[in-house]
């Protein structure tokens, strides 16, 4: 496993923390769902409504958590936050009414997006000699090897189907909070910046051009949902091929970002290189997502081959939107206001990603005909092509002038 991960240092230490942390998402990403169905006894159509909203709930603490992570050390918060996660994801053993799902399902929501609001400033501690995209993406490859693994150890409780089992899921998701928290305090404090660095305002709502770029670029996820919930659709209602090839192409999609998610983060670290990445990638999800709206006039072999060519592709594609996106996050925020403008752009992301299911599912599959791909087709090219010149326009904007200094108690 250590092959994975970086050389002995902080970023490993980071990425092992990571690690443990996404085995629990992927324990209850697998098994979540059937825990509150079978065992809490709730109604899917309530899980999947209260879920929904939760997590829309959740986008509220953001931007707050990414300005406290600017006051705070990012480290001992984010650690404190896990903890507290892992006490959320106990709770959900009391859930025994919908009233009762809500209310855990909005405060772990709201942790969770808490907590990809401070990782970010994290992250940018980290990256100020590494390179932040370099350190978003060697993370990403953890998560995505620690989420794989917990969905496949989820299946021994899938496997037992019974409610011990589905308890122990719920209990081991809560263990991997606490062992990351853990983790994460053998990093060093990385300490705030001085009073007088600190902005006094919410700076980044009056940054139009910052907003206009990371709007963009947080468009651009409303695909985000493709290969998890809209293709797997699409293959069983469109495609004439068995549909064990879901599993052949979430499996290629995963091998595939965890190899390459790493060689990809050097190289967007300055705002027109990823500018240019993130148009890149746009150009190619189209062609990935073209190939997918095709994949029902074929014969069954070339079918499959279509598929798992195009998730290669879309694969691809997706790492140069993500880390280019990343890259200009960080490249047009200002040092002594990351966390904040972090968490705009975990927000923005939210709200596309939110977005995503319901749209998606009724232009695509609801409309039953290739032509619906069309729509993230399109979006994707439109905000890809209009990513660089928009960077262009960030990047001339007038120099910010010094925050003023907040006052210091005593």
């Amino acid at each position: 496993m250590a092959g994975w991960f970086p050389p002995p240092g902080e970023l490993r230490d980071a990425a092992y923390a990571t690690f443990a942390n996404t085995i629990g998402v992927g324990l209850w990403t697998a098994g979540g769902a059937l825990y509150l169905t079978r065992v809490a006894g709730l109604p899917a159509t309530v899980v999947g409504a209260g879920l929904s909203a939760a997590a829309l709930v959740g986008l509220a603490a953001s931007v707050p958590a990414g300005r406290f992570a600017d006051r705070r050390d990012p480290r001992t918060l984010r650690a404190v936050l896990q903890v507290l996660q892992a006490g959320a994801a106990l709770l959900f053993l009391l859930v025994d009414s919908a009233a009762s799902f809500l209310a855990v399902a909005a405060v772990e929501a709201l942790l969770v997006t808490g907590n990809l609001a401070v990782r970010a400033a994290l992250v940018g501690a980290l990256g100020r000699t590494a390179g932040r995209v370099h350190v978003f993406a060697t993370l990403r490859t953890a998560a995505n090897t620690g989420t794989a693994i917990g969905a496949g150890l989820a299946a021994l409780a899938l496997a037992a189907d019974s409610p011990a089992a589905y308890r122990l899921l719920v209990v081991a998701d809560a263990a991997t909070y606490l062992i990351s928290a853990a983790l994460l305090m053998r990093l060093p404090r990385y300490p705030a910046a001085d009073a007088a660095e600190r902005p006094r305002t919410w700076e980044v709502w009056r940054d139009g051009r910052y907003l206009a770029v990371t709007a963009t670029t947080s468009a651009m996820y409303l695909r985000r949902v493709v290969l998890t919930l809209v293709l797997p659709l699409w293959i069983a209602t469109r495609a004439d091929v068995p549909t064990v090839v879901v599993s052949a192409v979430l499996v290629t999609y995963t091998v595939l970002t965890v190899v390459l998610s790493a060689r990809f983060g050097r190289r967007a670290e300055q705002a027109e290189p990823a500018a240019r990445m993130v148009r890149r990638g746009s150009l190619v999800l189209a062609v990935a997502m073209l190939g997918f709206a095709a994949a029902t006039t074929l014969s069954t072999a070339a079918t499959v081959a279509l598929l798992l060519a195009s998730t290669a592709v879309y694969s691809v594609g997706e790492l140069w939107h993500v880390n280019g996106a990343t890259g200009l996050s960080y490249a047009l925020a200002p040092e002594h206001a990351i966390g904040q403008y972090q968490g705009v752009t975990v927000l923005l992301n939210g709200l596309a990603m939110a977005a995503g299911p319901a749209l998606l599912t009724a232009v695509i599959v609801g409309s039953g005909s290739p032509a619906g791909w069309l729509l993230p087709i399109g979006l994707v090219t439109v905000c890809g092509l209009a990513v660089p010149p928009l960077t262009r326009w960030a990047r001339t904007a007038p120099a910010r002038p010094a925050p003023a200094a907040e006052p210091v108690a005593g």
